[in-house]
């Protein structure tokens, strides 16, 4: 089976890098799917877990904040403004985050998503 190289980089690290079967991303005109041979794209990430289903099967999860996504030529490049792996979330930060972006007149759209992204990074759906 073919394989896509994937770079998954933020501004202080590269997260991630290696040969993969999938990537699966939320960009702001809806979730995207890359596969070997995809056509080329450039892509606007909104706040959501990636999956890179690795070469070996396994899945690479990373809660993405913002970012681009660029395809071409079976390279994925993941520009990501914030990214966390699983290990990386506080659990309990993420729920007091979600609880106080939606409670009463300090409602905040944007950190309710990222406090999401990040619980479901880590398993928990909301």
């Amino acid at each position: 089976m073919a394989q896509l190289h994937v770079e998954l980089v933020a501004p202080d690290r590269k997260v991630w890098s290696g040969e993969a079967s999938i990537v699966i991303a939320k960009t702001v005109e809806g979730e995207i799917g890359i596969m070997s041979g995809h056509t080329p794209v450039l892509a606007v990430l909104q706040s959501g877990p990636v999956t890179i289903r690795s070469a070996a099967g396994e899945d690479v999860v990373a809660a993405v904040h913002g970012g681009f996504l660029s395809v071409a030529d079976d390279v994925v490049t993941i520009l990501a403004e914030l990214c966390e792996l699983p290990e990386e979330i506080d659990v309990a930060e993420a729920e007091a985050e979600l609880q106080r972006a939606t409670s009463g007149a300090e409602y905040d759209s944007e950190a309710k998503r990222r406090a999401e992204t990040r619980l479901r990074t880590v398993g928990r759906t909301q």
